[in-house]
């Protein structure tokens, strides 16, 4: 599993009344927890799934992981959580890939184009 460089996140993300009942109630470590976990999932190419045998990894207990699925921002699934609308807002490893090959292939025309040679050679 590749995984990905970066993931997306919404310049808004801590508008969303998800983030806004953590904030108030002053549940910082728990935010940073989901933060740390996106980061996590995406790394390591498992597209939103946090396995509970990552959360002492993520410095997460199961009591973060409860506070997490009810603030609506983890859902329980068999062997640990799936991070909620991870399918809608990040790129699969897949489309990551064919943009990194898109990006590889018009630097070489680039390149190319700029030295004069045949990026077909």
């Amino acid at each position: 599993m590749a995984g990905v460089k970066w993931i997306r996140l919404d310049t808004t993300i801590f508008d969303n009344p998800k983030f806004l009942f953590l904030k108030e109630d002053r549940q910082y470590r728990t935010i940073v927890i989901h933060l740390e976990a996106m980061t996590f999932s995406g790394r390591t190419g498992l597209a939103g799934y946090v396995p509970a045998a990552a959360l002492r990894g993520l410095g997460a207990t199961r009591n973060d992981a409860s506070r997490l699925v009810s603030a609506g921002l983890w859902e329980p699934v068999p062997g640990g959580w799936q991070i909620h609308g991870w399918d809608e807002h990040q790129l699969s490893e897949d489309d990551m890939q064919k943009r990194r090959s898109r990006a590889e292939k018009a630097a070489a025309a680039r390149w190319a184009k700029r030295n004069g040679t045949d990026p077909q050679q």
